[in-house]
């Protein structure tokens, strides 16, 4: 019985196989593409429950190919994590702020990478459709990771909505940005502090026109936290 679709986007059959082999012995169903039209094929026809992605595709980079997808399906695009041997901080933020649950940089240990999408595959079959969530004037559906404010949709980069969903669920607690980036971006990320500085920046300015700006406050000297209360 499988337990979840794979589809592996990857123009070096070696790793191709090698990934194909590696996810049937944990009974995943597996499709594999060479490369990012081929996938898009598959996708239609089939849609994965999660993407393993080459960056360096030929045709279209991955990382526009996750790109295009996120905004073509929204929030019914499948959760991707992208596979590469580009290992630069840089890189990694592109990555993830492409659109990607995760980023893992090649070389890479097969059984890190099957924790990592039982991780992913975890969270995303965790959130269904009555994970509503209303908090300080602002209504966020986990499930279709989809924040409103008197029913207009916010229009949110994934670390964007990443960062307002896990403050707006521990609302009241103040998070140093070291914290925020363990819980947020994850431990294995490495990214500067300032990140969180810039992200919290543009979330104000997103709730700025409907006047929940101050929902995120600054505790100075300590970090950041999701309040209802002046």
């Amino acid at each position: 019985m499988t337990i979840a679709q794979i589809l592996v986007v990857e123009d070096d059959s070696a790793i191709r196989d090698m990934l194909a082999a590696a996810l049937g012995s944990q009974n995943y169903a597996v499709d594999l593409a060479a490369d990012a039209h081929r996938a898009r094929q598959m996708i239609m026809n089939n849609p994965p429950d999660l993407i393993l992605l080459d960056w360096m595709l030929p045709g279209q980079p991955g990382i526009e190919f996750v790109r295009a997808l996120k905004r073509e399906q929204g929030d019914k695009a499948p959760p991707v994590i992208m596979l590469t041997a580009r290992d630069a901080e840089t890189d990694k933020v592109a990555g993830l702020e492409s659109g990607c649950e995760d980023y893992i940089s090649k070389p890479f240990s097969v059984l890190e990478l099957l924790a990592r999408i039982k991780v992913v595959l975890r969270r995303s079959c965790s959130l269904n459709e009555s994970s509503l969530l209303k908090v300080g004037g602002l209504s966020l559906n986990l499930a279709a990771r989809r924040v409103q404010v008197d029913g207009q949709t916010l229009k949110l980069a994934p670390m964007e909505y990443e960062l307002l969903q896990f403050m707006a669920t521990h609302a009241e607690r103040v998070y140093s940005r070291a914290q925020l980036l363990d819980q947020v971006w994850g431990e294995s990320v490495y990214v500067e502090e300032r990140t969180v500085d810039v992200h919290i920046l543009r979330l104000r300015k997103i709730l700025q026109p409907f006047g929940l700006r101050d929902l995120l406050q600054t505790s100075r000297g300590a970090g950041y936290r999701f309040s209802t209360q002046v």
